[in-house]
């Protein structure tokens, strides 16, 4: 691995001061990035430690009543987060599937996003609860939709000199659940051949009020799945309407064929996987 530059930054203007000069790259857990710099397939002039960045390695509620989840936290402490467990179950569930549970002690949910692989398993639950993303740059601090973040395999929308600090989850809504879901080859350490991620919240009636699907590993970035939110909204949550929206999110996906697996599975994976998610998703409001 080549020499370089390692910075520890403590505040976020010393953060995107030292990102704006030179070819630096932020460092937050590192699971992506060292095994990319040791094989010679990146080379970095500079790291930036971000996980001494107050705002990018802790919880936080947020005034509204949602939740800051730091860049640099882990997806074990995520794991474990009791807020997140109750309110966002979909994204605990998904911090607990990226690697092995070595690797969950330093991958961030912050890295499992910037690195953009279209197979990133937190991503789909994140966009499933609306969740925001807050970039700091030379400009100040900006925010966008997560599913904005994203340009193609390994490649986002951020600028020069900017990077992700905190992900922002809205508040829930009442009657409502969340849940994550893939599938691979083997149950531990490997990628989502395809994934789903799903909110829905309910009226007292039953109706579908919100929802939101998101894929993973059926397209060049992760997606959502507007046709089968449409099939959803609405409609009471029944067998038929979960059948319909999977039929629907089937639709929604643009898979390509590879060697784990062709362009039709994975579209029959995401139509099983959404209704999996759905039927789960309306257990936990039952027994809510």
């Amino acid at each position: 691995m080549d020499v370089f530059d390692y910075h520890r930054p403590a505040t976020v203007a010393e953060l995107t001061g030292m990102l704006a000069s030179g070819d630096a790259r932020p460092l937050a857990g590192g699971t992506d990035l060292i095994p990319q710099m040791r094989e010679g397939r990146r080379k970095v002039a500079a790291i930036i430690d971000i996980k001494h960045v107050e705002a990018c390695r802790v919880i936080a509620p947020l005034p509204d009543g949602g939740l800051a989840i730091g860049a640099a936290v882990s997806s074990t402490t995520v794991a474990r987060d009791a807020r997140i467990a109750r309110d966002y179950p979909g994204v605990a569930a998904a911090a607990l599937l990226i690697g092995s549970y070595q690797v969950q002690n330093r991958a961030s949910l912050g890295g499992n996003i910037c690195n953009a692989a279209p197979s990133a398993d937190a991503v789909p639950p994140l966009i499933a609860h609306g969740a925001r993303a807050e970039i700091a740059g030379p400009e100040g601090l900006r925010e966008i939709p997560l599913e904005e973040i994203f340009a193609g395999p390994g490649r986002t929308h951020l600028a020069p000199g900017e990077v992700l600090t905190r992900i922002l989850l809205p508040p829930v809504a009442a009657r409502s659940a969340s849940h994550y879901l893939r599938f691979t080859p083997r149950r531990e350490m490997d990628i989502a051949i395809a994934g789903v991620g799903g909110f829905v919240a309910l009226d007292e009636a039953g109706t579908v009020t919100q929802a939101r699907i998101a894929l993973a590993s059926v397209a060049p970035k992760p997606i959502r799945a507007p046709s089968a939110e449409a099939a959803l909204i609405g409609a009471m949550l029944d067998d038929a309407t979960i059948h319909a929206a999977g039929e629907a999110a089937r639709g929604d996906a643009s898979p390509i064929s590879d060697t784990r697996g062709s362009a039709d599975y994975r579209r029959e994976l995401v139509a099983v996987l959404t209704r999996r998610v759905l039927a789960h998703c309306r257990q936990l409001i039952d027994q809510a």
